[in-house]
């Protein structure tokens, strides 16, 4: 089974996390599929905190793989940024 989710890197105490499609069989941080996107909790000032590729999420949901629900969340929240950010272009 194949499911989306978060593949942990960066230093101590300051977590940076990959979007990943991986094999449930692989370990937390070994060989994934593909990257889609990235998590940065701890995103200050101007740094971006969520980049999640969309279209290759939807193509992954759709072949069957299953996010886990830190993933399903972040997906959601992305698309509601992605909503926001379009909301003022068509009331122009």
């Amino acid at each position: 089974m194949v499911k989306i989710r978060l593949s942990r890197g960066g230093a101590k105490k300051r977590p940076f996390y990959q979007i990943v499609v991986a094999d449930i069989r692989q370990s937390r941080d070994g060989r994934s599929i593909e990257r889609i996107g990235f998590f940065n909790p701890g995103a200050t000032g101007g740094e971006t905190r969520l980049r999640v590729d969309r279209a290759r999420a939807d193509h992954w949901l759709g072949q069957g793989a299953q996010p886990t629900e830190r993933v399903a969340r972040l997906l959601k929240d992305a698309a509601k940024d992605a909503a926001s950010q379009l909301e003022p272009a068509a009331e122009a």
